[in-house]
């Protein structure tokens, strides 16, 4: 049975594009047949992210505007054998979206045999993101533990559970797991970030992952590489603690905690 995963945000520049390639390399490599939809139509970074933007031909639009089929716009990816791309288009207007456009795709997906389709939303709550968030069994809110990004992901959160299919046709709920990005306990030491007990009390979802802040995911961004794929740093380590949450398998919580500085660490710098 295949599953539909949104990957979303009210807020942009959490990290969602990052998030879903990890989690869809993540899945990849179980083994399950897995692909990443881009809807953030106009802009298009997923290609970027997972190194596949030179070979890009045909777009999401273009299938669903029946300009070319699906086994034409799917990239594969060069790394993963069961891990594709569906990128999204620069040039059309996110109201090239229709329902059902979108619902004609991932019953398609469905039929070719993907176990996963994740679904890499736009921020905010415009045609995009709601698209994008309308045929999930589960949603992953992603945001940085600073007031307004979980403000906004507690409206997307209510979005959730009125504005889906599920929601809609009085099926099971879409089950919601949190994703907390950018996360820095110095910080929340000093008081100057949300700790995750605050965004707990504040959203009240499941949480699957906690991704530190890392200058590794900006520099895996760069090489066209999802974090994920590099175990030697936090961030991919906590990515991949998040995966394995997500197909059921118990995790402690990483880097989560700050480390004081003894007195000889601050003076010799260990």
């Amino acid at each position: 049975m295949a599953k539909v995963i949104v990957v979303t945000s009210g807020k942009g520049g959490v990290g969602k594009t990052t998030s879903s390639a990890s989690i869809g390399c993540g899945l990849a490599l179980t083994g399950a047949k897995t692909v990443v939809i881009d809807f953030d139509i106009g802009l298009r970074n997923l290609d970027l992210i997972m190194g596949c933007e030179r070979r890009v031909v045909y777009d999401f639009i273009n299938v669903i505007n029946q300009e070319a089929n699906l086994q034409q716009a799917l990239v594969k990816d060069k790394h993963i054998e069961n891990l594709y791309i569906l990128p999204a288009s620069q040039t059309k207007n996110k109201d090239a979206l229709t329902k059902e456009g979108v619902e004609r795709i991932i019953d398609d997906l469905k039929a070719s045999g993907f176990e996963y389709i994740i679904c890499d939303s736009p921020a905010g709550i415009e045609q995009g993101a709601m698209m994008a968030l309308y045929f999930a069994d589960e949603a992953i809110v992603t945001t940085n533990p600073e007031v307004s990004s979980v403000r906004d992901s507690d409206r997307i959160t209510g979005m959730l559970s009125s504005k889906s299919y599920r929601s809609e046709q009085q099926l099971s709920p879409v089950k919601v797991h949190l994703l907390i990005t950018r996360y820095c306990p110095e910080r929340v030491e000093r008081e100057e970030m949300l700790s995750i007990e605050d965004i707990d009390d504040l959203l009240g979802i499941d949480l699957l992952g906690v991704i530190p802040e890392s200058q590794d995911v900006l520099s895996a961004s760069n090489l066209g590489e999802p974090v994920i794929m590099n175990q030697d740093c936090d961030a991919g380590q906590a990515y991949q603690d998040a995966v394995d949450r997500l197909i059921g398998i118990e995790r402690d919580l990483r880097f989560v905690t700050y480390q004081k500085k003894g007195f000889f660490s601050r003076i010799f710098g260990g």
